[in-house]
This record gives C-alpha cells, sequence and structure tokens, in this order.
C-alpha cells in the first residue's frame, strides 16, 4: 500500500498534521450487528461456500460519517464544558481512518488495548470488534498510561486460521497476502495462488477476529446504522453476482462497500463463485457474463469457470 508513504512524517508526528496539536483523545465505538449469530457460527458462515460473507463493519452505513458525525458532536459537548470553566480559545479536528493517523497506537498508547498477533487493536473487556476514531486538539488534558501487559500469551489462533497465511509471524502482516487488502483495496489480479483460499469471502475478511479469544467479549452494537442492509449478511452468491452496476450504485449508496467498485465487487464475486461446489446454474450464469465484461473481470470469470469444470460430477 504506497499511499501509506503520501504523508511522510505526518503519520507518527500530530503536531506536523494539525498544527499546535498537543493531545489526541482516542475512542472506541462498537460495530456488531445486534441479532448477529455467535462467533463461532459466523466463523462457520465464512467457509459456506454457497452464500457470500461480507465483513460485519462493512455490513451497514458507511462507518465513516457514522464516527465522524459523532465525534462533532463529542467536541461540541466538550467545548461547551470548557466555555463553563471559562476556557474558550482552543482548537479541534476529527478523524476515523481518514488521515495519516496511526489510529492502532495512539489507542494503545491511550490504553485502550494492546496490538494483538493479528495486529488489530484487543481489549480485555471488548475484543477487537470495533471501530477507533480520534480528536487532535491544542488543550493541555491530562495524559491516561498505556496498557502495561499484553495479553496475547502463548494463543496463535489468528496466526493457525488465516486462510492466506497473511499474519506471517506474530504482530506482522503482509498485506499483499490479506484477503481484507485483495477484496477491497487492490485494484488488479487477485493472485492466482492466494483465490482458493478466499473461500466466499467477497468484502473482508473477519476470521482472525472471529477465533480470537478475546472477542467472546466483543460488545453488539445497537446503533441502527450498523444493521445489515440489503440482506447481506445471508446473500446468496449467484443473487450478488447478478447485480448490475446500476443496482451495485443504489444497493451500496451510503456504504463502505462502495470503495471496491463495481469491477472489483464482480472479480471478487467470481472468485467466490469458482470456489462453490460445480452447480450448472452458477457455471451458465458465469459464462453468460464472459462476453462484455472487463478484461479483469474475464480473467477471473474464466478461472472460475476451470474451476468449477474440475468439480463437474
Amino acid at each position: 500500500m504506497a499511499y501509506m508513504g503520501d504523508h511522510g512524517r505526518k503519520r507518527s508526528r500530530p503536531a506536523e498534521l494539525v498544527p499546535g496539536t498537543t493531545r489526541i483523545l482516542s475512542l472506541r465505538m462498537d460495530y456488531l450487528p445486534e441479532g448477529s449469530q455467535p462467533l463461532a457460527q459466523l466463523a462457520s458462515t465464512a467457509d459456506n461456500r454457497a452464500t457470500a460473507y461480507v465483513a460485519r463493519y462493512a455490513l451497514g452505513r458507511d462507518y465513516h460519517k457514522v464516527i465522524r458525525q459523532r465525534l462533532v458532536k463529542l467536541w461540541q459537548r466538550m467545548a461547551d464544558e470548557l466555555l463553563s470553566h471559562g476556557i474558550s480559545h482552543h482548537s479541534a479536528r476529527v478523524f476515523t481512518d481518514s488521515a495519516p493517523v496511526l489510529e492502532k497506537a495512539l489507542a494503545a498508547k491511550a490504553g485502550l488495548g494492546w496490538i494483538g498477533k493479528n495486529t488489530l487493536l484487543l481489549n480485555q473487556k471488548a475484543g477487537s470488534l470495533f471501530f477507533l476514531g480520534e480528536i487532535f486538539t491544542d488543550v493541555p488534558l491530562p495524559v491516561d498510561p498505556p496498557q502495561p501487559t499484553n495479553h496475547c500469551g502463548s494463543c496463535t489462533s489468528c496466526i493457525d486460521v488465516c486462510p492466506t497465511a497473511a499474519i506471517v509471524a506474530p504482530y506482522q502482516l503482509d498485506a499483499r497476502r490479506c484477503i481484507s487488502y485483495l477484496t477491497i483495496e487492490h485494484r488488479g489480479s487477485i493472485p492466482i495462488a492466494l483465490r482458493a483460499a478466499m473461500g466466499n469471502r467477497i468484502f473482508g475478511c473477519d476470521d482472525c477476529q472471529l477465533f480470537c479469544p478475546w472477542n467472546k467479549f466483543a460488545h453488539v452494537s445497537r446503533v441502527a446504522d450498523f444493521d445489515p442492509r440489503h440482506g447481506l449478511d445471508s446473500s446468496a452468491l449467484l443473487t450478488l453476482y447478478g447485480w448490475t452496476e446500476e443496482e451495485f450504485l443504489m444497493r451500496t449508496a451510503g456504504s463502505a462497500i462502495r470503495r471496491t467498485g463495481y469491477t472489483g465487487w464482480r472479480r471478487n464475486l467470481a472468485v467466490a463463485l469458482g470456489n462453490c461446489d460445480f452447480d450448472d446454474g452458477i457455471y451458465q450464469a458465469l459464462a453468460r457474463s464472459l462476453d462484455g465484461a472487463p478484461e479483469l473481470v474475464q480473467e477471473h470469470i474464466r478461472w472460475a469457470l476451470a474451476n468449477l469444470e474440475g468439480r463437474r460430477p
């Protein structure tokens, strides 16, 4: 991800990103939708070949918009409180995965948890199924101490279950192998050697969280914005593959899924369909869609057809 280097030192020097910054408030917000299946059942869903798996964070409204609005409201309340104490000259700026901000490192230093072996922030009372947000300010607030202990111990569940072996060592992730990167950020061809391991995962992957013992403490969100839209928590792969570009744009309006684009969406679904057991309906749908598809999608369709052909009874 070359863009990570675009802003130079601003990632590690907040005052160069927002001049005057002396403090950063780090916050988290749970996103596991209310009514979600137990994590053990979700783990098995991620291997149900005919049903699409979308990372839990992306099932509802785009979290950037939800969290940003809440951070702004929070700071407004804090500004009112500061004013009541005669403090009127201050500045603040809010972020959530939207700027060169080292969110996990800041959250760990603020005492919200520790960086786990899967490279995610873990919290003893909330697992890892939460978003992070920050408020940069020049108000000299008291500083919280970081959590003194890493609680991963000898557990290697996240490393053991990663479908593509992307967690190459404890605390080290090779994004080039990570399904979340491949299905969302990556714009080109998905490496052939990794396609079968992707299974039915069409947007993101939760395996290193679903199998993490600390997520037995994950909190269910009661924010309706994070509830699943358009049945994306239980949709058949073939149904989603049948969406036209207009349907895709309509049904992903206000969703993080828009980031992959329609071409990426079709590419991901072609791989997932190619990982299904042979089904004549799937085979024919893929074959019919070959002509007229972008070359990137055609390549993955051909791979899927060859895979299915190899499973034909």
